[in-house]
């Protein structure tokens, strides 16, 4: 286990350090303050019940541990990759390119997932036709620099915070609506708040764009441990709002039936003068996600590229735009296709996996930090790691197996690379 005390050592083509923590931070909210509030309320609902804000509190702590720990290390190593940098440095080379093939694998099936989302919400007969030019934009907008990202990112998150406002203010206070019990019922069983929590955790889990942002964010060791808490907790208090507003206008059993949760509640208040206002904020909000999806999993990218884990050709950084452009493409145009060809429920379940199992290395690296290094208490990488496995495993089986699998899969081809580039070197030393 390699326990370095000091940053990664220099790489070449270094990125600009332009963001600050307000962009540090309305970039980790325009990732979790997506289409995760629009759409994964209703399939929480179905597996916990009445118990849907104990598997939102649960999903909270974990994101919060998980968040703490990036957070510690992301500070003490400022380059783009986050985990996958953490985890090489920390606990060797396997578990870090081990953490950015579940983050790049699964986050590509994320920004297919945000894409279709923007495309329903936008024209469900035109779905997948939307998702691909959503995608083919969002990818320019990135090639063109991260400031520009930065303030795209502002202004989604601007209109999405001013949505979700008006569902907590209108809903539970129009004609019309029923009081209804938010106590546990019966019917709740620790498997469905376990499932609930996993699903749930899918819309958090944006905080890591902040960490992967390393090398472009200002004052590293200061910016992002102050970005990636303050930005989960408002993720924390707009969802907690909002999930009980829908929950007083749907009660469980309706949330759970509920194709698009906060349309049918807007129906369901009275307020059918809202229904475009929140088709319009599920679209925006899926762009925000697709956004920094993009941006976060490029530079993933970037990262292994540079080691060789990925084509060496993926490092190079453009000479005036100052961004990974060629890894920008390529995730783009495998977005893009992906988006034309899959169906969002079958790419969900397989993207929460591959997070929970990126943060899981993320807490098992920030359990190897000493106090001079930041470490925080002990309890939170524990909590951090022993939650994230819980929460993988309590995802409905064929998600399980699907992301069991391509982990293996990249875990062969790492082991088949270092025996082949093990027996090369042996020929040249002969």
């Amino acid at each position: 286990m390699s326990k370095a005390s000091t940053p990664a050592p220099r790489v070449p083509d270094e990125l600009r350090r332009r963001l600050g923590v307000a962009d540090a931070v309305l970039i980790g909210l325009g990732s979790m303050i997506g289409a995760g509030i629009f759409a994964s309320l209703a399939p929480a609902a179905r597996a916990a019940g009445s118990g849907l804000l104990l598997g939102l509190a649960l999903a909270a702590v974990v994101a919060y541990c998980n968040a703490t720990s990036s957070a510690r290390l992301a500070a003490l190593y400022p380059a783009s990759g986050g985990t996958y940098v953490y985890g090489r440095e920390r606990l060797g080379e396997f578990w870090g390119y081990l953490a950015g093939w579940a983050f790049v694998v699964g986050k590509t099936a994320s920004c297919a997932a945000m894409a279709l989302t923007v495309g329903a919400y936008l024209w469900p007969g035109r779905t997948h036709a939307v998702a691909v030019a959503a995608v083919v934009v969002l990818t320019a907008v990135n090639y063109a620099g991260v400031q520009k990202s930065a303030l795209l990112t502002r202004v989604i998150v601007t209109v999405v915070l001013t949505v979700l406002a008006v569902v907590v203010v209108v809903f539970p206070t129009s004609g019309g609506v029923e009081t209804v019990r938010l106590d546990v019922g019966a019917d709740v069983t620790a498997g469905g708040v376990l499932q609930a929590a996993g699903l749930l955790f899918f819309a958090f889990a944006g905080y890591a764009r902040i960490a992967t942002l390393g090398e472009e964010v200002r004052d590293p060791a200061r910016t992002i441990p102050r970005a990636i808490p303050i930005a989960l907790g408002i993720t924390v208090g707009v969802y907690a709002l909002v999930a009980v507003s829908v929950l007083l206008v749907l009660g469980p059993d309706g949330l759970a039936a509920a194709g698009a949760p906060l349309t049918e509640a807007a129906r369901a208040a009275g307020a059918d003068l809202l229904v475009p206002v929140v088709n319009a904020g599920a679209a925006v909000a899926a762009l925000g996600s697709l956004l920094a999806l993009i941006l976060g999993v490029s530079r993933t990218t970037l990262a292994m590229a540079r080691d060789h884990h990925l084509p060496h050709a993926l490092a190079a950084v453009h000479p005036r735009f100052k961004v990974p452009h060629r890894a920008e493409l390529v995730v783009g145009a495998i977005v893009a296709v992906a988006a034309a060809t899959t169906d969002i429920r079958g790419v969900i379940g397989f993207s929460s996996f591959g997070v929970l199992a990126y943060y899981a290395i993320a807490n098992a690296s920030a359990w190897t930090l000493d106090p001079s290094e930041g470490r925080p208490a002990r309890i939170i990488p524990v909590v951090g790691l022993s939650g994230c496995l819980v929460l993988a495993f309590a995802l409905p089986l064929s998600a399980v197996l699907t992301g069991g699998a391509v982990l293996l899969a990249g875990a062969v081809a790492y082991r088949v690379r270092r025996m082949l580039t093990g027996s090369s070197r042996w020929r040249r030393s002969r």
